[in-house]
């Protein structure tokens, strides 16, 4: 499995992403962006990433969006275990352990189609 936050983990989510397939777009909504801020990341790797969601398909890119339509706070330990499947994004979001700021409503499509993305697929 790659390092999360690594350049190789960004480049097997982008061609994740880059096949598979169209996204459930909001209602009324054409594209839209999500910035993961990781802040007490470790020193060398990103402090965030957006996922930007257009009809045809998702992209990843190690920015911060400004202008992102939903911000969501995480520590580093909690947004690896997310992605390698050994924390609850359910459990965080009881917890406290994840603050959404912005169009919560996206996150419903996003999720859902990062699931179909990762479908048959291990993280690890």
């Amino acid at each position: 499995m790659e390092d999360f936050l690594s350049e190789e983990w960004f480049a097997t989510v982008s061609n994740t992403l880059a096949v598979a397939g169209p996204v459930e777009m909001p209602e009324g909504v054409s594209t839209y962006s999500v910035v993961f801020s990781i802040e007490d990341a470790p020193p060398g790797l990103p402090h965030a990433f957006t996922i930007t969601m257009k009809p045809a398909g998702g992209s990843i890119s190690p920015i911060d969006a400004f202008d992102a339509d939903t911000i969501i706070r995480l520590n580093f330990a909690d947004a690896s275990g997310l992605y390698s499947g050994s924390f609850d994004s359910g459990t965080a979001l009881r917890e406290g352990r994840i603050k959404v700021r912005g169009h919560v409503n996206n996150l419903i499509p996003l999720m859902k189609w990062f699931q179909a993305a990762y479908a048959g697929q291990s993280p690890d």
